[in-house]
């Protein structure tokens, strides 16, 4: 009831899986979608496991509207804290918010005055704003 209630008082919640399933479940209504959480099962024996809070979808499988952002966020969070790759997760992370400030949205969290895309734009779209911010190479 505490993380509906006073969200803010949670930085990290550290607990087992089927937990981590109920509490992420209800996290996601803050967000306003499931599609906007990424997750990261971590241990002592390697990089971890990084995904989204969601499962697969199948009911909307091949239909071109599954919310990207938390399966982007979740290899943001590998490049992180499983590759020590900050600089790069840094960027997705910025491309994302980026992506968001355009307005571009899934019809899972789509509102008036933003723009209704499916997941592929959507995908192209994150890209174009990391693209944006990658730095040119030097001249040789």
């Amino acid at each position: 009831m505490q993380l509906v209630r006073y969200p803010k008082q949670f930085d990290t919640i550290v607990t087992n899986n089927i937990f981590g399933d109920i509490l992420s479940d209800e996290a996601s209504m803050i967000t306003g979608s499931i599609g906007m959480l990424p997750s990261a099962s971590l241990g002592d024996s390697g990089p971890g496991l990084f995904e989204p809070i969601h499962g697969s979808a199948p009911d909307i499988a091949g239909q071109d509207k599954a919310n990207p952002f938390a399966t982007v966020l979740s290899a943001a969070m590998l490049l992180k804290y499983g590759l020590g790759e900050v600089e790069a997760a840094e960027r997705i992370e910025r491309a994302v918010l980026e992506t968001l400030n355009r307005g571009f949205r899934t019809a899972d969290i789509y509102s008036d005055g933003t723009k209704l895309v499916g997941c592929k734009q959507l995908g192209e779209e994150i890209l174009k704003s990391v693209e944006s911010h990658v730095p040119a190479a030097a001249a040789v």
